[in-house]
């Protein structure tokens, strides 16, 4: 059993932009192919540059804010409620569009 509060967890930098902010609630190895369970906050007109993972798949969940993904080079909106599936290998790119922070939760799932 692991009870984790957003409140009580440090900042760290996304590896994919330092400007973007996350605090993972629940890290690899605690929970089966569970890569991360984290919370992204991408300040205005910040970007999670194009990138993939060659085993994880990713799922993203829209608590604030607005914002673009862009999946295999294809455009989706991002804004409250909005859940994104990104599979392994498909390259990707999140950016705020808005003109507030944008909030994301995420978890990667490994697929070895």
């Amino acid at each position: 059993m692991k009870i984790v509060s957003l409140a009580e967890l440090q900042d760290q930098d996304v590896s994919h932009n330092a400007k973007i902010k996350k605090r993972v609630m629940i890290t690899a190895g605690e929970l089966g192919k569970l890569t991360n369970f984290s919370q992204a906050v991408f300040p205005i007109g910040e970007v999670a540059p194009v990138h993939q993972h060659e085993n994880m798949g990713e799922v993203f969940f829209v608590q604030s804010g607005e914002g673009e993904i862009r999946i295999e080079g294809k455009s989706f909106k991002l804004r409250p409620g909005v859940c994104a599936l990104v599979e392994p290998r498909e390259e990707h790119e999140v950016k705020n569009t808005g003109d507030e922070e944008l909030v994301i939760t995420y978890f990667g799932l490994s697929i070895d």
